[in-house]
């Protein structure tokens, strides 16, 4: 192989190359939306994530509630504890 071939084939690569990104950029769909309506899409989505961030906040906090109160009764139906609340009721009413 000669000089100039191989210097030709390594061209043709370095071409080849440079154009598949140029393809892949032309082949990405535009958007068909007007500018007004994308900013309205952008600005509906950025609200619906604040919505969704808000609902989260709040169904952990009501998870965190729920944890406490089921911890409280699981606190307050132990047999232990359940004994010492009859053995001072029954001591309240002097039985």
């Amino acid at each position: 192989m000669s000089a100039e071939s191989e210097r030709q084939g390594l061209i043709a690569r370095i071409t080849q190359i440079r154009r598949r990104p140029m393809a892949a950029e032309r082949a990405q769909p535009k958007s068909d939306l007007p500018p007004g309506r994308l900013r309205d899409l952008e600005t509906r989505c950025e609200h619906l994530e604040q919505l969704i961030a808000g609902l989260q906040d709040s169904m952990y906090r009501e998870s965190q509630r729920l944890n406490a109160r089921i911890t409280e009764l699981e606190a307050r139906t132990d047999p232990a504890a359940i004994a010492a609340a009859l053995s001072q009721n029954a001591r309240q009413r002097g039985l």
